[in-house]
């Protein structure tokens, strides 16, 4: 397995979804951060099961425990350990179905690659639940980048084929402070609502899309040509076990323009470099360009629903038909905002400590 990501600023990410804990080591923090465990606690209530309509019914307490590199309130340019303890733990359905690999889960080609030995309970490994590590190490890295005034922010822009509209991004974050799905839309919000409601009833799930941006980055970071600006964010966002797809700026729709219609001209505004449009989504060949980084992520339905599906019973090679009766999000989109901010926010600290815009003592 390979379980660390970054460069300057990288995390370690270890536990299983139905093991004593999850957790993660950070290391590359410079010393003399202001932060505390209820800094970390406030970013994990966002991910937090039971907190949104689609949310899952296990209720673990989530909460953020520092066993190295803070100390007195301040990182100290050690290496950061943080744990959370698994609480709400109910394996007794996984045992049922250990040979039954689940549809849309990574049950079978895990099963194969470790010879059956990995833990199987919650999806052991491949979990969303080890996101919940992703979000600690993003809590620091929100921190970091706050000292250059970089704000990361992302919510959602579509659930089970309901579109939110477009919307300034002023307004969007005045509006998703309070919204149930982290949505901007009102009316919107309402039909995701209920359309996630049919899910339930019908035993079923809902996929969407969250909008990830980030505001204040100045022109130039990236490290051309493998380690660019969206590889890197690329990588990371593809570690959430549940996205499928990705765009930057236009994304996909720029191959059916002509040039003269998704070139963004540059302009002087304020007495600084701009652009007229943000098609390209604040990246250029594979560096900031100054503009707001925009990436939409494709969140796939949830893969446990209750639903009976075709499966193999892989200790008999023989078709078999599995029932999940597990506790499992309908739709994963609302939980998944704050995992898509922290990991857009530890790719963007490592690249600026790359770059010499934090210090690596905090004063």
């Amino acid at each position: 397995m390979s379980n660390s990501f970054g460069k300057l600023f990288s995390i370690s990410s270890f536990g299983e979804s139905h093991g004593k804990l999850i957790g993660v080591i950070i290391d590359g923090c410079p010393a003399g951060l202001a932060i505390t465990a209820k800094d970390i606690q406030k970013e994990l209530n966002k991910r937090k099961p039971g907190g949104n309509p689609a949310s899952t019914s296990r209720r673990e307490e989530d909460k953020a425990e520092v066993l190295a590199g803070i100390f007195n309130g301040y990182t100290t340019g050690a290496p950061i350990c943080l744990v959370i303890w698994n609480r709400d733990i109910d394996s007794s359905d996984y045992a049922r179905t250990r040979f039954l690999p689940r549809p849309g889960h990574a049950d079978y080609p895990s099963y194969v690659k470790y010879g059956g030995f990995g833990d199987y309970r919650g999806g052991g490994r491949f979990s969303g639940r080890i996101t919940a590590s992703f979000v600690m190490a993003g809590a620091i890295a929100r921190k970091l980048l706050k000292i250059i005034r970089i704000e990361v922010m992302a919510y959602a822009v579509e659930i089970g084929g309901i579109v939110a509209r477009d919307m300034e991004f002023d307004e969007i974050r005045h509006k998703i402070i309070n919204n149930p799905l982290g949505c901007a839309d009102d009316e919107a919000t309402h039909r995701m609502i209920a359309s996630i409601e049919e899910a339930t009833n019908q035993g079923d799930s809902l996929g969407g899309i969250i909008e990830a941006v980030a505001i204040g980055l100045p022109a130039g970071i990236g490290e051309p040509v493998f380690d660019s600006l969206d590889a890197e964010l690329a990588k990371g966002l593809f570690a959430i076990p549940a996205v499928k797809g990705l765009e930057f700026g236009i994304g996909f729709e720029a191959a059916r323009k002509k040039g003269s219609e998704i070139n963004d001209p540059f302009t002087i505004e304020n007495d600084k470099m701009a652009t007229n449009s943000n098609n390209a989504g604040g990246v250029l060949g594979g560096m900031s360009n100054g503009m707001p980084l925009i990436v939409r992520v494709a969140i796939k339905p949830t893969a446990s629903i209750a639903k009976k599906q075709q499966t193999v019973n892989i200790s008999e090679m023989k078709n078999a038909k599995i029932e999940l009766k597990g506790r499992h999000d309908v739709c994963i989109v609302p939980r998944a905002l704050i995992v898509v901010e922290s990991i857009m926010a530890i790719t963007l600290c490592d690249f600026a400590l790359r770059a010499g815009l934090i210090p690596r003592i905090i004063k």
